[in-house]
């Protein structure tokens, strides 16, 4: 091993993403960087230019040796990161730490990690506490050759994606308000549904559905029991329900209640075939995705190492 690797290994690899939307990007920035300075953590900094060149960073941090990549950001950075790695000769070596700092948060929320508390995170970080999890992974072809793309959270397809593709088309300024507000009021008034084919479990489904989530991880409420270490993904196809059937299915889904909505139709499996989405958007971990179709998606048990938070909440096995 020469010496620049040996280096590189005591070394945390970070990737800072600025939160979309902030009037001063650097300003949390400084924040971690004293607390690191304060803690003595050595570390080489990579501040993102796009969405695209966090997957090129994370990568790079990979084949040079860093044993340690940290993301400060949201799930769709998050999501790029890991596809960084998971396409690393070294992916076995590295861990990934989350430092949550975006609009999104929803895979680190469900380690119990909140997005203000960057010195929480950073301590269990230094604290190393590694934990093997499922990623999913979407298989599809285009111009002659298999791609792949990795994600932790869920892959969606219907009005849910939607909401994502008209919110990373908002400015910074109010795509937080595109999340919160106008994702709502597109599900109550769009009355959109799309048939969908997808097989599973040796089933064919052929119905219409209003959205189609597929949960590594708990997928922003709608495949609430989904957790990424069991080796399976949790899917839940979701009929389109009369007006006022959405209120009650948007109350549903706040109190983590969705699989009861009568309109919900679960399954779980380790890998679905989905042939045609009847022209429905489809979005990856918070970002906008735009495969081919058939996508073959299955669960990779343990392919990843995370470091998971010193303390964790009481509703997560560790």
């Amino acid at each position: 091993m020469n010496e620049k690797t040996n280096r590189n290994r005591r070394r945390w690899g970070i990737i800072y993403s600025p939160k979309l939307g902030s009037l001063r990007p650097m300003k949390k920035w400084k924040e971690i960087r004293g607390y690191l300075l304060e803690k003595g953590v050595e570390y080489d900094f990579i501040q993102s230019e796009n969405f695209g060149s966090v997957e090129r960073q994370a990568r790079m941090f990979a084949d040079n040796g860093y044993e340690t990549v940290v993301v400060v950001g949201g799930d769709g950075v998050l999501q790029d990161a890991i596809n960084g790695i998971m396409s690393s000769p070294n992916r076995s070596s590295v861990s990934l730490g989350i430092v949550p700092c975006g609009i999104a948060n929803d895979f680190a929320a469900y380690w119990g990690m909140s997005e203000g508390d960057y010195k929480s995170a950073i301590d269990s970080i230094m604290t190393r506490r590694v934990r093997k999890i499922d990623v999913g992974c979407c298989m599809y072809e285009a111009d002659g050759e298999e791609k792949r793309r990795y994600f932790i959270n869920a892959l969606n397809i219907g009005v849910s994606a939607r909401v994502v593709e008209l919110a990373n088309r908002k400015v910074a300024l109010i795509a937080k308000m595109a999340y919160n507000v106008l994702g709502f009021f597109y599900i109550l008034f769009s009355r959109s549904n799309f048939r969908m084919k997808f097989r599973l479990n040796c089933q064919k489904v052929d119905k219409k559905f209003m959205l189609l989530c597929i949960g590594n991880s708990h997928g922003y409420g709608m495949t609430p029991s989904a957790v990424p270490y069991n080796g399976w993904l949790d899917v839940s196809a979701i009929r389109l329900p009369k007006f006022l059937g959405i209120l009650e299915g948007m109350l549903m889904l706040v109190r983590r209640k969705i699989l009861n909505f009568k309109l919900v139709e679960p399954f779980r499996t380790t890998d679905i075939v989905i042939e045609d989405v009847g022209g429905a958007s489809v979005g990856i971990d918070g970002r906008p995705f735009k495969p081919e179709f058939p996508l073959h998606v299955v669960v990779e048990p343990e392919a990843l190492n995370l470091i998971i938070p010193s303390r964790i909440k009481k509703n997560v096995r560790s």
